[in-house]
């Protein structure tokens, strides 16, 4: 005897009904009060009922495949790992409420936390050595996907006493000759580069220092100013004015590798990302 023939939108609503929804044919007709299929001898296909009710299982049967991957996402995030790399140059405060946030929503989380400046975080991120990162730096290769999370203008750090003190703001041209202490992973100079503004002073380096605390604790001294992202940690005593003519600021962003497939944890953290207001935390 040859095979009844089905059709394409048979087999769906069949696998619908039958295997995925998890339900009796026989017993949804029944409550239906009438025929989803008509079955013949070689052809099965919807009647006028079925088609009507196709697009009420269709959504029936997409919620159970949504709770059902939320529930497997969960499943996997009670064991998940999360290699976060974070640019040696933003702040933690801006972060704190973020992280807070995410550990309330993934408990069982192991958050590893990789500090280092921006350059080295894109070639770990492409090297797969990291899952997604928080950057700060212009020009981040095209390969990945950035979402900016905030802004921060820089800022001239220096010491109580200094003639900065009675400025509201300071023009980049009165570094001039001023006594500076250079963070050597600071990425300023790329924003200035980037937007093509012109050396106009010249400072006198007293000290360099890859460490914000050396080089906060030496402004502290009285050694000379810095250069400083906004939103950066300052010990107490230090005083800051925002940095103009030119006023530069820079974006922190989200930056993810473009087309590489996202594990849970990952997709869980840019979900949040999109959704947390991040105004609230600066």
């Amino acid at each position: 005897m040859p095979r009844p023939v089905i059709s394409p939108l048979t087999k769906q609503l069949n696998a619908e009904l039958g295997n995925r929804v998890r339900v009796r044919r026989e017993e949804l007709e029944d409550e239906f009060g009438g025929q989803l299929f008509r079955r013949e001898r070689n052809l099965t296909h919807c009647t006028d009922l079925g088609r009507l009710m196709r697009p009420h299982l269709t959504a029936v049967f997409e919620a159970s495949e949504a709770a059902a991957n939320q529930a497997k996402d969960f499943s996997v995030l009670e064991k998940a790992t999360l290699n976060l790399g974070v640019m040696c140059t933003i702040g933690p405060a801006r972060l704190i409420g973020f992280i807070e946030r995410l550990s309330k929503e993934i408990p069982n989380l192991e958050l590893k936390l990789r500090d280092a400046p921006g350059c080295t975080l894109v070639d770990e991120m492409m090297a797969g050595d990291l899952d997604i990162a928080i950057i700060g730096v212009p020009n981040i290769p095209e390969r990945f996907d950035t979402r900016t999370l905030y802004s921060e203008r820089y800022v001239v750090a220096f010491s109580q006493g200094h003639r900065f003190e009675q400025m509201n703001a300071v023009p980049l041209g009165e570094l001039d000759q001023e006594d500076y202490l250079a963070r050597i992973n600071c990425e300023y100079t790329e924003h200035f580069n980037e937007r093509g503004v012109p050396k106009a002073h010249k400072v006198n380096v007293r000290y360099q220092s890859e460490r914000e605390s050396w080089v906060q604790a030496l402004i502290l001294a009285g050694m000379g100013c810095a250069i400083m992202p906004e939103f950066l940690p300052m010990l107490p005593g230090i005083a800051t004015r925002v940095l103009i003519e030119p006023e530069i600021e820079r974006d922190i962003q989200l930056v993810t590798v473009g087309g590489r497939r996202y594990s849970p944890p990952v997709q869980s953290f840019i979900r949040l990302a999109h959704r947390y207001d991040w105004s609230s935390s600066l």
